[in-house]
């Protein structure tokens, strides 16, 4: 009876061994799939990607930070040029 017994529990603990397998293999490859079809919904909205918003992030701060750059030189210019009393300051008229 014991050893009866003792097979009885190595089988059962044998078969929850296997169905802990096998459900982890299902949990992987539901992931698989689900992380498949969320990347082609994504595609098909045409969601742009992390690394290209972070590339035109980066061109725009950039571009912010020569404007100011330029806004200033161009604040210094005007100031020299009423400075010197040599015509108007009016942003439209060109100054090389």
């Amino acid at each position: 009876m014991v050893q009866t017994t003792s097979r009885f529990f190595d089988e059962m603990a044998r078969l929850m061994n296997d169905a802990a397998g096998v459900a982890q293999g299902v949990r992987r490859e539901a992931e698989t799939l689900i992380k498949a079809q969320a990347e082609r919904i994504l595609r098909d909205m045409d969601v742009v990607q992390r690394e290209e918003f972070e590339a035109v992030k980066e061109m725009a701060r950039l571009a912010r930070e020569e404007n100011e750059v330029l806004k200033a030189r161009l604040a210094a210019l005007e100031a020299k040029v009423a400075a010197s009393g040599g015509g108007p300051t009016d942003a439209t008229t060109a100054v090389v």
